[in-house]
């Protein structure tokens, strides 16, 4: 079983449904699907007051909500699958405490979805998706009040963290076509300056890939809605 856990923000509700139809259309593994919905979080009250969604901090509730047991992965909610997931599941290192897409680049734009600051910083999309080692020993210190104390910068940059347990995935497991352009040997797209539901960035690079996986998830709730069709 692959645990996710997916950044959850009821202003992109849709984000969330086509990045979790995508992870399953594509998983040869089965999946345990978390949504991080701040209402659903109950000992934790979001006190940043920083932050182009509401996901952006609970992500590091991940080892607590997994009782610091085991492995979870956290993606961000404007994701798209195009690869198996467990074939990511497969690179998890026991004596890494977190293992993320070291990216290390300078952004395209000053602003991002709904207006708001995009800005340079260290290790800047590090924590958008994180293979999350919840029982390893140096994530014990990470609680709903560590959380809640720590400032975007300590979390984000995971100064909790000695340099050498943080491992590295390969980018092609959190490429940015927003930022970096269209590359058909992504694994996994994140569109990180707004996803293709928001009309300023519906047509972003790869976009059309996002736009299909959503007309997915649109006919089988219409299908839902309307019933089986009559040749079935």
């Amino acid at each position: 079983m692959i645990n996710v856990a997916i950044g959850y923000d009821p202003r992109e509700a849709i984000a969330y449904h086509v990045c979790a139809n995508s992870l399953i259309r594509h998983s040869s593994q089965p999946l345990a699907l978390m949504p991080l919905a701040l209402g659903n979080l109950r000992g934790y009250a979001e006190t940043h007051k920083d932050g182009s969604n509401q996901f952006i901090y609970s992500r590091f509730l991940v080892p607590h909500l997994m009782n610091h047991q085991g492995w979870a992965l956290f993606v961000d909610g404007d994701m798209l699958l195009r690869g198996d997931v467990a074939e990511l599941w497969a690179m998890r290192d026991e004596s890494k405490a977190v293992m993320c897409v070291h990216h290390d680049y300078k952004t395209k734009a000053t602003t991002k979805y709904l207006g708001s600051a995009n800005a340079d910083y260290p290790r800047k999309n590090w924590s958008s998706v994180v293979l999350w080692n919840c029982g390893h020993p140096a994530n014990k210190v990470v609680t709903p009040d560590f959380v809640m104390g720590a400032t975007g910068a300590q979390l984000h940059r995971f100064t909790w963290l000695d340099d050498s347990l943080v491992g590295e995935i390969p980018k092609v497991w959190n490429w940015l076509p927003d930022e970096f352009g269209a590359n058909q040997q992504a694994k996994l797209l994140h569109w990180t300056l707004g996803t293709p539901c928001f009309h300023e960035y519906a047509h972003a690079p790869m976009a059309s890939e996002w736009h299909r996986e959503k007309l997915l998830v649109d006919f089988s709730l219409q299908r839902v809605i309307d019933g089986p069709f009559e040749n079935e």
